[in-house]
């Protein structure tokens, strides 16, 4: 698929807005990069509506204008013009676009300063933001095991909320539910563990559909950092050198391994 004009423009958002995400998707085949960035400026848009205006009001509203895109877009029907629905609608499977929906109510979230309630809603925030929108891609692109996808998707979603901890509290949140070094690294392991049951049924994705997990490239290495060295979360100082995040994601592209 030749990119007119709004993929050109999805890509653009992609390479400014989620770098990492830019990275992943220049590393999957030529052919799944389409839906990949058409995907990604989906969730550039979806994650910054919260956060579109201080007034409550206005960030709901933006908020439910992507939540009726989704239903748009799961329904089969007219999806209203824009430069990442429109692509969005012609390449996501339809099906799997109704977890849209879960994305949506899981960013309304990110409008208040209420903490989650418990481990269960921290887990279905982590799914919803980072499972849904991998599921989206994995489901688009080919054959997969959707447990596995959504293990895997855990742990990379999980590592890049422990990235963003210090712009969360910046911005009067309550991000953790536990954020003593201990809590964080109960919670490393909990997504090392989510990671290793999908590395083990790894066979379980399809070469198609792995181009989706590449945006979790970086999940292990993060986990570990917080596992070994908690205060690295608070201080913004998880990641990998510049040379070891590209060189772990040609690793992975090119091996198929998580």
């Amino acid at each position: 698929m030749q990119f007119d004009d709004d993929l050109i423009a999805c890509a653009e958002a992609v390479q400014k807005g989620d770098p990492d995400r830019f990275l992943a998707a220049m590393a999957a085949p030529v052919e799944a990069r389409p839906l990949l960035f058409a995907l990604y400026a989906f969730n550039i848009e979806m994650s910054r509506a919260p956060w579109a205006s201080q007034e409550s009001m206005i960030a709901e509203m933006r908020v439910q204008w992507w939540r009726d895109v989704g239903a748009e877009i799961a329904s089969g029907g007219q999806v209203r013009r824009h430069y990442v629905a429109t692509p969005l609608a012609r390449l996501v499977n339809h099906e799997a676009a109704q977890v849209i929906d879960a994305m949506a109510e899981a960013r309304r979230w990110d409008i208040y300063r209420d903490p989650f309630e418990d481990e269960a809603a921290f887990d279905t925030y982590i799914d919803a933001t980072s499972g849904d929108l991998m599921w989206m891609a994995a489901a688009s692109l080919g054959p997969a095991d959707e447990g596995v996808v959504r293990d895997y998707a855990y742990a990379a979603g999980l590592a890049a909320y422990l990235r963003a901890i210090p712009e969360l509290e910046a911005q009067k949140r309550v991000p953790l539910l536990d954020g003593t070094e201990a809590g964080l690294v109960r919670l490393a392991e909990r997504g090392l563990d989510r990671l290793a049951a999908a590395r083990r049924r790894r066979q379980a994705i399809s070469s198609a559909a792995s181009s989706a997990l590449l945006p979790g490239w970086q999940a292990g290495a993060i986990l570990r950092q917080v596992r070994a060295e908690p205060a690295r979360v608070a201080a913004g100082a998880l990641g990998l050198s510049e040379f070891r995040r590209r060189v772990s994601l040609m690793w992975q592209a090119g091996t198929g391994r998580l």
